[in-house]
């Protein structure tokens, strides 16, 4: 029997980061992790990733990092650039100098989102805002650097952990009577615990077995951000993390101006995901009944 893989995970502090931790938890005998934040590794200093890999040796390299924040990519573009655009590729070089396979987490916000079905890992790629620009472009530094290296794509994701859609909505529903939350855009919420599953059992196999390049993975069933606040607050209310159940009001993206246009479709589709590793878990109300419990649980 082979030794467990060695990974090591950059974004530590991040969404999935902590999902990735938590799942390394439970399965100890699977894999030996590593975990670092941006204070601990730089992912933008060649410099330090090259001093990192060399000191601690390892077989896989999961990239979690990322600058999130749509609007302020805009208007900070040299720090979501540092980090969307020039550190993937300067990661997978490093990996790829190394032997080492590279595991990389991009989103579905490289499209424009004017498909009328979910997207392909082959569709064209036009992003509408800065923060796809900049992900697209460190998906193609990825690819540049090593033909070999896996690009997952994702979108909509959410945790008990950090700032995310879930989270805003129950503060915010605890404090309204009204909220207003746009029905025209639809996508696949994804739920970090179900995407950290995938990346473990990508990491897990042997390289030869997984075919680098694009992969999709989202949640299931697809859904508006209207009609992902409903069950949100529904689900919450019912657990008791919300007083009552303010109204929610369907408006259009025209009636919230924003200074980074999103895409209307954010459904991918993970046929190609699926033929590699069987039938994905994907039902994201799962995920939202954990993170609802959880903070149940902990009065969070």
């Amino acid at each position: 029997m082979s030794a467990p893989p060695r990974i090591l995970v950059t974004g530590a502090d991040g969404q999935l980061g902590r999902s990735l931790r938590a799942l390394a938890e439970q399965r100890p005998g699977e894999a030996h992790y590593a975990f670092l934040n941006r204070s601990q590794l730089d992912i933008t200093r060649a410099d330090a990733v090259a001093a990192r890999l060399d000191a601690h040796p390892i077989d896989r390299l999961i990239n979690a990092a990322a600058y999130t924040a749509v609007d302020r990519a805009a208007t900070g573009p040299d720090l979501s650039r540092a980090i969307n655009a020039d550190a993937p590729g300067l990661l997978a070089h490093a990996c790829a100098a190394r032997g080492i396979r590279l595991l990389h987490v991009s989103t579905d916000y490289v499209f424009d989102g004017r498909l009328d079905r979910p997207y392909r890992e082959s569709d064209p790629t036009t992003p509408l805002n800065t923060y796809g620009r900049g992900k697209l472009e460190g998906e193609r530094a990825v690819l540049d650097a090593d033909a070999r290296a896996v690009i997952v794509r994702t979108g909509w994701v959410f945790s008990a952990w950090g700032g995310n859609f879930v989270r805003t909505m129950v503060r915010l529903g605890a404090q309204r009577d009204t909220l207003r939350v746009i029905d025209d855009q639809i996508g696949g919420p994804t739920w970090a615990g179900h995407l950290a599953r995938v990346l473990h059992a990508l990491a897990l196999r042997p390289a030869a077995d997984v075919p680098g390049g694009l992969y999709h993975f989202g949640g299931q069933p697809w859904i508006s951000w209207h009609g992902f606040a409903l069950e949100i607050l529904t689900r919450a209310h019912a657990r008791g993390l919300i007083a009552r159940l303010p109204r929610v009001e369907a408006i259009a993206s025209a009636d919230w101006p924003s200074p980074e246009p999103r895409p209307a479709n954010g459904r991918l589709d993970c046929a190609r995901l699926e033929a590699l590793l069987g039938p994905l878990e994907r039902d994201w109300r799962i995920g939202l009944d954990r993170v609802l419990e959880s903070w149940k649980t902990e009065g969070s």
